[in-house]
């Protein structure tokens, strides 16, 4: 594996560290996430609340609230419809608990997958509406391009609003009252876009807080909007948009709120992922324990299952709903770890040479290829389609690579595609079968074109270089300033100088080892690392490894630990 390695200019991170009053180790990484003025690098590392801008500044969102104030006096019937992601549930969530605090009693739908597929369609539509019609509709993360739902629902006499941040492949629907910081930019702010579909809620939600204050709303007085932010923090965390500007102040603000949450449904969540709120939470237990159990009911089952349980007040049911998603997420994993070993057979037999992989099986589950994408994409270091079976079609899912974007990338091909959209990491698309061929031969080239001619080969980035000697709560400490982590500020990757190891490495499980060694000083250092035990590090030879740095908790202490990702021999 490569290991890549580009220096910041050492001046340049002095006179930051000197300005923002960090270390030289946070301040390269500040400067490495963009944050190059020290006004700009104070403000990311202390991510204030009051720093979060003017919600009517946001294209349509004043009138937006106006329709939901109208609404609210008018005691009228809403349906709120949201997509089945983490994303998607925590919209409607937060948008259903605050208008059942403020007195209204919405109708919430969520799309089934496998019967109705993704976003506003039709039939998605007439089951909501079978439980009478409403006066307004809300459609949440979908409905940028749904041209003909928007226009069969005004024709029924049906208002509509449509917040949503996905970028349109095709001009945006017309009469509804559409938010979206893509298709509307805001002048001033390009900031906003990089929010995804509930923070635009929040926004929403602070809106119209703010209008109902302004009338001394007794409700809306008491309300504190601060607690929403634990759902914010889920929905833009789990979306991988990047954790810059606003969605930062989300994020860390948010899993503070999340780690002291009162909520029925996310404590029994927590409870069976196994999380220790007291040891604080980071994006990784988002992304791998409460996320994917919220997203297990969407993939298996009926996604109105996990708003049902985050908007629970009863105890009971949330600890049997929440076993119920627990169960469906084991579920989920027997599935994707079978897909996952035939989609890395595909691979290696047909399509190792490929620069971006389009991989697709009668017998797999559309539920669940976005996942085996992703792991796909991070073994083989190539953006991937992974497509299921659905009728005449295949559909699935898409995860990219940094450098590149699945959104321009599927619009250069879009010829062979019916369907098509997303995000540039993360994307949803279907096809003719008979055009898999082309499609895939297209996507090869267009990835081909943009790719540097040995970047297929999986490489490390590393942040910085740093002397085992370093290793210490100090320096933890100057790296909890830069939580929390994701798209746009990764965790760092650091290469260690200086390591021996003591003794033969203890393997575990047959794939992991922990390690023990010590630095130049005789200062002892250990670390673990996972599904690396058929390469074991030599003994008494110095050492460069590539890790991530955590605190391992363990009988009440924590201890600092090295995540190992790579080793090499010292010089090497």
């Amino acid at each position: 594996m490569r290991w890549n390695y580009t220096p910041v200019h050492a001046e340049s991170v002095a006179d930051l560290a000197h300005a923002a009053g960090t270390t030289p180790v946070v301040a390269e990484l500040l400067l490495r996430a963009g944050q190059a003025e020290p006004a700009a690098a104070a403000r990311f590392l202390q991510p204030a609340l009051a720093t979060l801008g003017d919600p009517f500044q946001l294209v349509n969102l004043e009138a937006a609230v106006d329709r939901l104030l109208r609404a609210l006096r008018g005691r009228e019937r809403v349906i709120v419809l949201g997509d089945y992601d983490v994303d998607g549930v925590c919209s409607t969530t937060i948008l259903v608990s605050l208008l059942r605090r403020l007195g209204l009693e919405p109708t919430y739908v969520v799309p089934r997958r496998l019967e109705e597929g993704y976003g506003l369609s039709r039939i998605s539509i007439e089951r909501a509406l079978e439980r009478g019609k409403p006066d307004l509709f809300i459609a949440l993360d979908c409905g940028t391009n749904s041209h003909e739902e928007v226009a069969h629902l005004r024709a029924r006499g049906i208002d509509v609003i449509i917040v949503d941040h996905h970028r349109s492949t095709e001009p945006a629907a017309t009469g509804a009252l559409l938010v979206n910081p893509h298709v509307n930019p805001t002048a001033g702010d390009d900031g906003w876009r990089y929010l995804c579909t509930v923070g635009l809620v929040f926004k929403l939600a602070h809106g119209l807080l703010k209008k109902l204050r302004a009338e001394n709303h007794p409700v809306a007085l008491t309300i504190v909007l601060k607690d929403y932010l634990d759902l914010v923090a889920m929905g833009t965390i789990a979306d991988l948009v990047t954790l810059q500007g606003e969605n930062r102040v989300f994020a860390r603000h948010g899993l503070r709120v999340l780690a002291e949450t009162r909520r029925p449904g996310l404590l029994a969540l927590m409870q069976v992922s196994g999380l220790k709120r007291e040891q604080g939470l980071v994006p990784s237990d988002i992304s791998f324990r409460l996320g994917p159990r919220i997203n297990a009911s969407g993939r298996l089952a009926d996604a109105a299952l996990s708003v049902d349980l985050l908007l629970s007040e009863d105890r009971v049911f949330s600890d049997n709903t929440a076993r119920r998603l627990d169960d469906l997420n084991r579920e989920r994993q027997d599935i994707e770890r079978e897909i996952t070993e035939r989609a890395e057979r595909y691979v290696e037999e047909h399509f190792s040479a490929a620069n971006g992989l389009v991989l697709f099986d009668e017998a797999w589950h559309p539920g669940v290829v976005g996942i085996v994408a992703g792991r796909i994409s991070r073994k083989y270091n190539r953006p991937t389609i992974v497509l299921g079976n659905e009728g005449e079609l295949a559909k699935g899912s898409g995860r990219g690579l940094n450098g590149f974007n699945l959104v321009e990338i599927l619009g250069a091909c879009s010829a062979c595609l019916e369907s098509w959209g997303g995000h540039p990491m993360a994307v949803g698309v279907s096809l003719k079968k008979p055009r898999l061929d082309e499609f895939r031969a297209m996507f090869d080239e267009v990835i081909r074109k943009g790719r540097d001619g040995d970047a297929i080969e999986p490489g490390l980035e590393l942040s910085g270089w740093i002397d085992a000697t370093e290793l210490n709560e100090q320096l933890m400490g100057e790296l909890e300033q830069m939580q929390p982590f994701g798209m746009g500020n990764p965790e760092p990757v650091f290469g260690v100088r200086g390591v021996r190891l003591r003794n033969r490495p203890d393997v575990f499980k047959e794939q992991h080892f922990r390690f023990a060694g010590e630095d130049a000083a005789g200062r002892r250092v250990s670390g673990v690392a996972w599904k690396l035990a058929d390469r074991l590090p030599p003994v008494g030879v110095p050492l460069e490894m590539a890790v991530q740095l955590n605190w391992n908790h363990y009988n009440g202490r924590k201890i600092l630990q090295m995540e190992l990702l790579d080793w090499r021999l010292a010089g090497g």
